[in-house]
């Protein structure tokens, strides 16, 4: 038991000496370690602060590289600024010099042209001198002569009073003599003797007049250009307006931003792919599109308002919707032409005067459609043609070809007269037809009954109440206008406006209004029609004077 205790003691010991022995050892190498790290930092710290100074060095010897570097390129840069205002400064001066020079000469050029306008005063100041020299002599010359006249004029006077008397003598002896003579007062000769002087004096005035308007014909043609001439510069611009312009009406404002589109990139795909100006301006819910090609303006109109019905506006678009609508204006072009020939009954006209004729479907004149007229001057002419026994097919194919160029008047030079001749003759049509196209205005005389025919016709189609921009109220509001103001007339018995107003026929009374003053009296008429009325063209004074001598037998 006594050995059980010692050996736990021994045991218990041991352990203490074991644990003491471990914190010896743990502290003796904390103690290692902790010199160590010291030494060991200590080392690093002395290479670091060396390594930091030699970094230091590197940066500063840099830091004075870069310094040098700045102050030269500043150096070079003051250098170059100062030879910039050096020389911009030369260039000023140089200019200021120039501009000195200028004036100086501009100067030196006054003072000559001022020593010359003394020059010159001072010669027209003698020369003044001279004329007022002159001019007194002239008037002493002018006084002596008056005073020549003068007694000359006294002189002849009291010889004229002398021959006067004699001559009032001599008067009332042969007014005497005439008085036994023709057995006829004073009074009553001298009566006859205004009439007959009258009448002479209305004679020659009437001859007068007749050389008058004779000259006035020779001169007629130029008169005519100049007249002409002057109309179409008065009325070029309200009849480009009329005549080239569509309005497309829109359902809202905002629509124009969208057809303007970006940076106004889809009006201007618009018009070079309709070859038509669009114009966009304050008016509301109107677009305008402009364009001398009927055609053209068709396509751009439909093409817009297709657009418009669609929504989408974009470049790409816009040249999809101008081709398809162009297909179609071409399709209904010759389905209008051929139409218009065989209602016509009209056979073996070319295909491309079928088309020319389709074309005329969008051509106005006077806003009257071309087409249809073109159709009422076939109609028109083959039923006279008819009635008179003439060629009715050669009427009715030159009646409906008449007007073939004005299909292509905008983009062709000349007349559409000239045009389609042209046309005509390119495309076979008979010499007869083309004579009648050729004289349906009376540029070429007509040789043929069916040219005058067609001639006609043309004139009724278009002078037709409503026919060419004049409403019938307008029209007839016209023709009694006219008719009032020939009734208001002295010696005017009655009036008739005809012809769709383009002439008036005055029927006077013959007891009131004698061959000669028929000629007064229709200038007087026309005159006041000018001064008046407005209307197209002219309009013809007929007066006409009728004598009827009536009896009964009883």
């Amino acid at each position: 038991m006594f050995y059980t205790i010692t050996s736990a003691l021994k045991s218990v010991v041991f352990a203490d000496m074991k644990i003491g022995l471990a914190i010896a050892l743990f502290v003796v190498c904390a103690a290692a370690g902790a010199a160590i790290c010291f030494f060991v930092l200590k080392r690093l710290t002395k290479s670091n602060l060396g390594s930091a100074k030699s970094e230091a060095e590197k940066l500063k010897e840099e830091a004075k590289v870069e310094a040098k570097n700045l102050r030269k390129e500043a150096l070079l840069e003051a250098k170059e600024e100062q030879h910039k205002l050096r020389a911009e400064f030369e260039k000023e001066s140089k200019e200021r010099k120039s501009e000195i020079q200028k004036i100086e000469t501009r100067l030196l050029q006054k003072e000559e042209a001022i020593d010359k306008k003394e020059d010159l005063l001072d010669k027209k100041e003698q020369q003044l001198d001279q004329k007022r020299d002159s001019v007194e002599k002239l008037k002493q010359d002018i006084l002596k002569k008056e005073t020549d006249l003068a007694a000359d004029f006294l002189k002849k006077e009291a010889a004229i009073a002398v021959i006067e008397a004699e001559l009032g003598r001599s008067h009332e002896k042969m007014l005497a003599e005439l008085e036994k003579v023709a057995e006829l007062t004073k009074q009553e000769a001298k009566d006859r003797l205004i009439e007959a002087m009258a009448e002479e004096a209305r004679k020659d005035a009437v001859n007068l007049i007749r050389e008058i308007e004779n000259a006035a014909k020779e001169d007629g043609l130029k008169k005519a250009k100049e007249i002409v001439g002057q109309a179409i510069q008065k009325c070029a611009t309200d009849h480009a307006a009329e005549i080239t312009v569509s309005v497309v009406p829109l359902p809202s404002e905002e629509l124009k931003g969208r057809i303007i589109g970006r940076m106004g990139r889809n009006i201007r795909a618009f018009e070079s792919a309709t070859g038509v100006d669009l114009i966009i301006d304050d008016t509301p819910d109107v677009i305008t599109l402009s364009g001398f090609d009927p055609v053209r303006r068709e396509v751009a109109r439909l093409t817009l308002e297709k657009l418009i019905a669609d929504g989408r506006i974009h470049p790409a678009r816009i040249e999809e919707m101008v081709d398809r609508v162009k297909k179609d204006v071409d399709a209904s072009i010759k389905e209008a032409g051929e139409a218009a020939v065989f209602d016509m009954g009209i056979f073996g006209v070319h295909p491309e005067l079928i088309r020319l004729l389709g074309r005329l479907k969008y051509r106005t004149s006077y806003g009257q459609n071309v087409l249809k007229h073109s159709v009422e001057v076939a109609n028109l002419a083959s039923a006279m043609a008819a009635e008179l026994g003439a060629d009715v097919k050669l009427a009715k194919r030159a009646g409906l070809l008449h007007d073939i160029g004005k299909a292509i008047d905008s983009t062709v030079e000349g007349t559409h007269i000239q045009i389609g001749v042209d046309l005509a003759k390119k495309f076979k049509e008979s010499k007869e037809v083309v004579h009648c196209i050729a004289a349906h205005h009376g540029d070429v005389q007509p040789e043929s009954i069916e040219a005058i025919l067609v001639q006609a016709a043309d004139a009724i189609s278009g002078a037709r109440p409503g026919a060419r921009r004049e409403s019938v109220e307008n029209y007839v509001k016209r023709l009694e206008k006219l008719e009032d103001i020939a009734n208001s007339f002295r010696g005017v018995e009655q009036s008739y406006a005809i012809q769709a107003g383009r002439e008036i026929r005055v029927i006077v009374k013959p007891n009131e209004v004698d061959d000669s003053t028929t000629v007064f009296l229709a200038k007087e008429i026309a005159h006041k029609l000018e001064s008046e009325l407005d209307y197209p063209g002219q309009i013809k004074v007929n007066v006409i004077r009728e004598l009827r001598s009536i009896e009964y037998a009883k």
